[in-house]
């Protein structure tokens, strides 16, 4: 079920006791642009405010491509300002489960907001990278602590510093995909999901979920990562990498 093929904003439809948010820029393999943020936040307003909705899927428009990530422009002008790590660790703390719809590739920040749904669904075809590295750029500290504790510090180091390519086996082996299925069976398995999902009893789930996140989080100390994060968003190195890659775009 994709949405029109124009290039939009983020799209939110409601169907009984499921919630979609679509990511929806096929063309750009629907990259996160800044502006979306707002759009994303209002989005989650909506789904909270409807005591309906037990599940919230998140998926992109199109079998090729997730989500591509943040767009690669903003990074130096936007990403400093936060709003997209704002948006990102309320996804990851919503009271009401969620799951990332993998159809096909995820890359860079797309990547952290597949990690902040409780389950990740996707199919043989899909395939991820963070090239953060590539880029110059020291990730943000609570992507990188989700990446460490849905992955594990050798799966995560081994993305962040190589930046290497792997597919759907390897993601379910790691535990980027908890499900991976068949194309053509994926649209019945995310039903099946959100079905048994639904069936659960919310106040439990919620309560369940926030103690299975506190049970998970690592005491780190957070300031001298965030520190090199922001030392790395206004290096010459990532603005002249980025500014490479944008000129082979």
């Amino acid at each position: 079920m994709n949405s029109p093929t124009t290039d939009t904003a983020p799209l939110l439809s409601i169907d009984g006791a499921c919630a979609t948010v679509r990511l929806n820029r096929p063309s750009q393999h629907n990259r996160i642009d800044p502006d979306d943020v707002p759009v994303l936040m209002s989005h989650l307003d909506t789904v909270q405010a409807n005591p309906q909705v037990r599940v919230l899927v998140i998926a992109g428009n199109g079998p090729k491509t997730f989500s591509s990530g943040y767009t690669l422009s903003a990074i130096t002008e936007k990403l400093d300002e936060r709003s997209f790590e704002a948006l990102l660790d309320r996804i990851e703390r919503l009271p009401l489960p969620t799951i990332a719809a993998i159809h096909g590739g995820v890359y860079g920040g797309a990547t952290d907001l597949a990690l902040c749904c409780d389950l990740r669904l996707g199919t043989h075809t899909s395939r991820m990278f963070m090239p953060a590295a590539k880029f110059g750029l020291h990730y943000y500290p609570g992507g990188m602590r989700r990446y460490v504790e849905r992955l594990g510090l050798t799966a995560a180091t081994r993305l962040f510093l190589t930046a290497a390519t792997i597919g759907s086996e390897e993601m379910l082996r790691i535990g980027f995909l908890t499900e991976c299925v068949a194309p053509e069976s994926f649209d019945s398995r995310l039903a099946d999901q959100v079905a048994e999902l639904a069936a659960n009893e919310p106040v439990a789930m919620a309560a369940m979920k926030r103690s299975l996140a506190e049970l998970a989080t690592a005491q780190a100390a957070v300031a001298p990562i965030e520190q090199r994060y922001l030392e790395s968003l206004s290096s010459s190195a990532l603005a002249q990498r980025l500014a490479a890659r944008l000129g082979k775009a």
